[in-house]
């Protein structure tokens, strides 16, 4: 698709061209005007000329994807812009220059600063123009250092901003990338999700409510029918789970954990939470509902609900089987069963979150595990 190979530098890399272009029109004007001070007019035509082959050539390798997709011209750029400046010399002498005669390159030896702010960001463009300066430094000579200080100071904001502003522009692209390939992907997930509802859950359901009405061996077929059901809905229901940097959707964790006897519902937008929090928060659940399965009676069900406090994220795990006593999770704990005291309370201390339980017999057991966002 087109929009998946836009570049937010272009306009930059257009900018720096129509610079180029500008600032070597400025050395052929200082020529010109300087004309009878220059010793050899001859050297500085041909110097302008060494430029202009050079502005061509590096204008048409910005212009195009292979002289912006690395930094190989960036830096042959820098390189030729030394050359160019120390080709000054075919048209004045190194004495003249110390004594105040004009480096004939002038602004137009700023393009490949410019250039390496684009590729790289801040530090090429610091290096750019570390390098610029000294080649400069060199020809004035250390006793004129202060005489080219505004230049230098020009040299190294204009490498800092443009670098500054270049980096954030491609993490902007990058952004934009995922988003566009999110977008993409939730698009394909509802057209997907459209065929599977009008076709294959429809069918599920239908086999579902047949075999239970027919019962003896239709159950299972029945059973079997919810469960791909169930499946089918969480598949559809998905979501990624990364986010920026270390964080990830809890949501989009917790969804696959349901089937035909637990329920998960989350709220529609992100729950953000450390990749390491949510992972130990999502084993927590998990070991939740394995004593579910192993404790609570062979028909209960289950449900998981997170609710995003702002600050704090808390996931509930509530059953409705035949429950137990504080006393007797207190006595299982004194036993070493550690699957309450350690993989439950244990995960969520550790992360300095709380854990609460309520439980009685035939009343079912609820977990409230609470934890802080940050």
């Amino acid at each position: 698709m087109e929009r998946e190979t836009v570049d937010l530098l272009q306009p930059l890399w257009r900018a720096l061209v129509v610079f180029r272009v500008i600032t070597w029109a400025f050395a052929v004007l200082g020529v010109w005007t300087r004309w009878d001070g220059i010793a050899n007019p001859t050297g500085a035509v041909l110097q302008l000329a060494v430029m202009g082959v050079w502005t061509v050539i590096s204008s048409i390798g910005y212009s195009r994807r292979w002289g912006r997709r690395n930094t190989r011209l960036a830096f042959a750029d820098l390189i030729v812009t030394v050359g160019c400046m120390y080709a000054t010399l075919w048209a004045q002498p190194l004495t003249d220059i110390r004594a105040g005669a004009s480096v004939l390159t002038s602004v137009w030896a700023a393009g490949p600063v410019l250039a390496l702010a684009i590729s790289r960001g801040r530090d090429g463009g610091l290096l750019g123009a570390a390098t610029i300066s000294l080649a400069l430094l060199s020809l004035r000579g250390v006793d004129n250092a202060s005489a080219v200080l505004s230049n230098v100071q020009l040299l190294l904001v204009a490498g800092l901003v443009v670098g500054y502003a270049a980096s954030t522009l491609r993490q902007a692209g990058n952004r934009l990338r995922e988003a566009i390939a999110a977008e993409s992907a939730t698009a394909e997930r509802l057209r997907l999700s459209r065929s599977i509802h009008d076709g294959v859950l429809q069918v599920l359901a239908q086999v579902q409510r047949r075999g239970t009405a027919i019962g003896g061996e239709a159950l299972e077929l029945a059973e079997l029918a919810a469960e791909q059901e169930v499946a089918l809905r969480t598949l559809m229901s998905s979501r990624p789970t990364v986010a920026e940097g270390d964080r990830v959707d809890l949501c989009g964790l917790l969804l696959p954990l349901a089937t035909t006897r637990v329920d998960v519902v989350v709220p529609a937008g992100q729950v953000l939470l450390p990749a390491a929090t949510a992972t130990e928060l999502v084993a927590a659940v998990k070991e939740a509902l394995t004593n579910v399965v192993k404790h609570a009676g062979p028909d209960a069900r289950s449900w998981v609900v997170v609710e995003d406090l702002g600050d704090a994220v808390v996931v509930s795990i509530r059953d409705d089987g035949i429950g137990t006593t504080p006393a007797r999770l207190e006595q299982a704990r004194v036993d070493g069963h550690l699957g309450v005291s350690q993989s439950i309370r244990g995960r969520i201390i550790d992360l300095g979150g709380t854990v609460t339980v309520r439980t009685g017999p035939d009343e079912g057991t609820e977990w409230e595990l609470k934890v802080e966002t940050a």
